[in-house]
């Protein structure tokens, strides 16, 4: 009831027709953007993705802070009804200071989401999670299904190799399905009943996640579990756009194959343009 209380408090000051603002370290946020576009048809989307600065599972929390309040304030700008960080290192490190330096704006991150599905799943004895370095050494993930859940064991795995590997495109072939497969043997990894994609880019590979575990395991990507909070958000605000959509994709360093990998990730044919913050 009280987060209804809040969507309902900062909606009261916005516009049903403003667009839904998607950010991410590169362009693998782009199947958040896409798991919304499907949800909610009718939102139109701005999306800027840090290609500049990619991969922020790399960089330090200070870094993180700094990219994403300045591309937070480049959405605003842009009017935007909410702000979805479409990264998991980012929600992990930066959410909190960006939910209170942007008060009047709703934020959304892409772990709370996956959290709070769990916690209705309350039989889970073992919970394995996957994502990039940042994240996982945050703990956040292990620290928030802990509270909801505290007889959920959970195992995490920092799997750096994959994020540039699906972004350069390399999924189905023999390299990549050894470096995927070698992650998943990993010990940490073992009798786990759900694994946790922990990194936008992994719906990419989620169905070579699932044939690993020969469908025995819940594999639970964090995109559209985003998209169904996103949509029950808009709903509570009475916030769904009900106007033809439109799409923008920005980029903070523009190369063609950052065009061609976001039509993989997007699904479809789209323009990136180049903004400097």
């Amino acid at each position: 009831m009280a987060t209804n209380c809040f969507f309902y408090a900062i909606f009261q000051t916005m516009n049903k027709n403003q667009p839904i603002g998607i950010f991410d370290s590169g362009i693998g946020g782009l199947t958040v953007a896409n798991a919304i576009k499907k949800a909610l048809p009718n939102e139109s989307i701005i999306y800027f993705g840090d290609t500049k600065h990619l991969p922020y599972g790399e960089k330090s929390p200070r870094s993180i802070n700094e990219y994403s309040k300045k591309i937070c304030d480049f959405l605003i700008k842009k009017n935007c009804k909410m702000i979805v960080i479409a990264c998991n290192t980012a929600s992990s490190v930066a959410y909190q200071n960006i939910k209170e330096s942007c008060p009047d704006t709703t934020i959304v991150n892409v772990i709370d989401p996956v959290v709070r599905y769990l916690s209705k799943e309350t039989n889970s004895k073992k919970v394995g999670i996957i994502g990039t370095k940042g994240t996982i050494n945050s703990g956040v993930y292990s620290k928030k299904i802990k509270e909801k859940n505290p007889n959920t064991e959970v195992s995490t795995l920092a799997t750096p190799l994959l994020a540039p590997m699906i972004e350069e495109g390399f999924i189905n072939d023999t390299i990549s399905q050894t470096v995927i497969n070698n992650y998943l043997e990993n010990p940490a990894l073992k009798e786990i009943e759900k694994i946790i994609l922990a990194c936008t880019h992994y719906p990419l590979i989620e169905n070579i996640v699932k044939e690993f575990y020969n469908n025995k395991v819940e594999v639970i990507d964090s995109a559209s579990q985003v998209a169904n909070y996103v949509l029950h958000s808009l709903e509570t605000g009475n916030l769904k756009s009900d106007q033809k959509p439109e799409y923008r994709f920005d980029v903070s360093d523009y190369t063609d194959s950052f065009e061609q990998s976001a039509k993989f990730f997007f699904n479809e044919n789209i323009h990136l343009e180049e903004v400097i913050l």
